[in-house]
């Protein structure tokens, strides 16, 4: 058997990790970022490396910092501008500031530097202009007072905040006391006074000229929620005016044409108990003078997929937009006026960080289950070259893809993993998160290939509720989680099963998020599975519902009595099968109650109880530091080396191999 970095997990953390691009304004420089260890080998960081637009040269480093770079931006000149943490005598933490990197050769500068850091940067593409997001105290009246009263917190151990609205905290850390306003860059002005909660997860763009900027930016709306319209920002006088708004739905990723002459962005509606959301494209026309707006509207309304990302073509005649599809992630033109959609990518990658340059190319990074992410140049006439970066490791199998047929009727895809041996492997379904999304990208935490590696078959599938596949695949199990999408699975791991390489008679079931929740519901609710392994999973729905940290959501999708029909926790007593729960304590997107309400009532109420001992066959990885993901490499490392531990137990019978860090 080859060996690749798959089959040793060190080998696996070493390997780089691109993501990221930005082109400059002109095409002539690429730039993207690569994650890589630590010398501790206790975290990745990122550096900025450039890529030679023809695919000819070799990538070269730009930035060497000791604890990274990220978010590059081109300025109007070629300059590179970035994120960066640099340690000083008297400051070893400082937050984030905003760099530039000058075309023309030379060190990087501190272009700007705020008290409480800089979060994101946008430029103008023909003016020396950049806006930045940044935090502020909301009692503080200006830059300096908030660098003071920021130290009188930190001096008196003072971490108290409060709330006057919701949400209070997002994915793994507190929300405020400070908010996101957006400064221009030259001189630190602060162009949003007192935005509140406006700003929070804004997306903005900057026009051509630098004159405005345009950006999300968040209302109340009922049930302690929030919807997101789009304002005009004067960069000179700070006048805000709303130009766009719908009481049904958030319009986000505002993107200014090239041209200055038109806005685009995406329209979500609001989701309710019997109708999913959909995403759809709009534009906007400005008049001869950047105040004078025309209507809104949706564009190419008969599609039938999500829009992912919203880009320009560099002539302003096209939308550049990836969606969701079959299992892929193409990128499409859409005709602004037209509504025409035209496939501009036809293979078996996702692509992603599209960026449109001058001369109908588009450079963008690409990936699958077959090559991590890469960088790529697509020409005018589709043709798709890598640009030289770093070389995709050597697999340590095959990926073939199947086809199953749901109770409806419906065809029900997913990928599918094989080990080299022909020797039939046992079978691993994996459920992928969301759960409105696809397994159709190459995941570095979430990888098949360490499990194929071990001699695992791994069954990928998009059951009801997956993206790619129309609004009424969706609406097949909206609201109906323990419905069309378990019977989807099921017929997705029965097709698997007859693969004459899959032993059918060893079998597990996994996943993490939505996933876990399946794992859950899966392990109620039949016995054919050997082991169960659920991550980061929803277990008592009612109790899940007000605590997750956007409420509101979920209230939007499920009524009290769709919670009570589709709760796992219900069927507690019918699970017969070895489960391995896991969780991080700072996962604040399925809290951390779910596990331990879940690991209680496995040992007490289930079907397989603890011993006198106290021992049970079922496992309970916890992460105190981790949140819904585990991000920490050798976290991420010991995550595979219980799961694959437990896999065995069950489904091999071999002893457990629990790694010796656990103590």
């Amino acid at each position: 058997m080859n060996s690749t970095p798959f089959h040793d997990l060190d080998a696996y953390l070493d390997l780089p990790r691109v993501s990221g691009l930005a082109v400059s304004p002109d095409g002539t420089r690429v730039v993207t970022t690569v994650s890589t260890l630590n010398a501790k080998r206790t975290e990745f960081v990122t550096a900025l490396w450039e890529l030679d637009p023809a695919g000819q040269q070799p990538a070269r480093r730009l930035t060497r910092g000791l604890k990274g770079e990220s978010a590059p931006v081109f300025t109007a000149d070629g300059d590179v501008l970035f994120l960066a943490v640099r340690p000083t005598e008297d400051d070893e933490k400082p937050p984030a500031a905003l760099w530039r990197l000058p075309a023309h050769g030379g060190e990087a500068h501190e272009m700007l530097s705020l008290p409480g850091g800089v979060s994101a940067a946008a430029s103008a593409r023909t003016a020396d202009v950049t806006v930045v997001a940044a935090p502020l105290l909301p009692s503080a009246a200006d830059v300096e007072a908030d660098r003071s009263l920021r130290k009188a917190r930190k001096d008196n151990k003072v971490s108290a905040i409060l709330h006057t609205g919701y949400p209070v905290r997002q994915w793994d850390h507190d929300l405020g006391p400070d908010l996101p306003h957006l400064f221009d860059a030259d001189g630190a002005r602060n162009l949003t006074e007192r935005p509140g909660v406006a700003l929070r997860e804004s997306t903005f763009d900057v026009s051509p000229d630098g004159a405005f900027v345009v950006a999300t930016w968040h209302v109340p709306a009922p049930g302690a929620a929030t919807r997101s319209t789009l304002v005009r920002i004067d960069r000179e006088t700070g006048a805000r005016t709303t130009i766009a708004e719908d009481p049904q739905a958030d319009l986000e990723h505002p993107v200014i044409a090239p041209d200055g002459g038109a806005l685009a962005f995406t329209r979500e509606t609001h989701s309710t108990p019997t109708e999913p959301p959909r995403i759809t494209l709009c534009c906007m026309r400005f008049g001869n003078d950047d105040e004078q707006l025309g209507e809104w509207a949706e564009v190419a309304t008969e599609w039938d997929r999500w829009p992912s990302s919203l880009a320009w073509s560099a002539d302003a005649s096209a939308l550049i937009v990836t969606a969701d599809d079959n299992g892929r992630g193409p990128v499409f033109s859409v005709h602004p006026d037209t509504g025409t959609v035209t496939r501009l990518t036809d293979d078996d990658h996702t692509y992603t960080d599209v960026c449109p340059a001058p001369g109908g190319i588009i450079y963008a990074l690409r990936s699958s289950y077959a090559v991590p992410p890469h960088p790529v140049r697509i020409d005018p006439d589709g043709t798709v070259t890598e640009l030289p970066c770093f070389d995709a490791p050597a697999l340590p199998g095959s990926l073939t893809e199947i086809t199953a047929t749901a109770e409806d009727g419906t065809p029900v895809r997913s990928w599918l993993t094989l080990p080299e041996s022909t020797d039939p492997a046992p079978l691993v379904l994996w459920v992928h998160g969301g759960p409105l999304g696809s397994w159709n990208t190459w995941h570095w935490r979430w990888n098949p290939w360490l499990l194929t590696a071990h001699g695992y078959a791994v069954l990928m599938p998009d059951p009801a509720l997956s993206t790619g596949y129309g609004q009424d695949f969706i609406a097949r199990g909206w609201g109906a989680w323990g419905e069309a999408p378990y019977t989807d699975l099921m017929a997705a791991t029965d097709a698997a099963c007859e693969h004459p390489r899959v032993d059918a008679s060893r079998t597990a079931a996994m996943g993490g998020s939505f996933g876990g929740y399946m794992a859950n519901w899966v392990a109620g609710h039949t016995d054919r599975f050997d082991a169960i392994v659920t991550h980061a999973s929803l277990w008592a729905l009612d109790q899940f519902a007000p605590t997750t940290d956007g409420a509101y959501w979920w209230a939007r999708e499920m009524t009290p009595e769709m919670m009570q029909r589709n709760s796992p926790h219900r069927f507690v007593d019918q699970i017969n099968t070895p489960m391995l729960v896991i969780h991080g304590d700072k996962d604040y997107r399925v809290p951390i109650g779910e596990a331990l309400r879940l690991w209680y009532e496995l040992l007490t109420e289930s079907a397989l109880p603890a011993d006198d001992n106290g021992d049970s066959p079922h496992r309970f990885l916890y992460y105190p530091a981790e949140n819904h993901w585990v991000l920490t490499p050798q976290h991420a490392k010991l995550w595979y080396q219980v799961v694959t531990a437990f896999l065995d137990e069950n489904l091999r019978n071999e002893p457990a191999q629990w790694p010796e860090l656990l103590g």
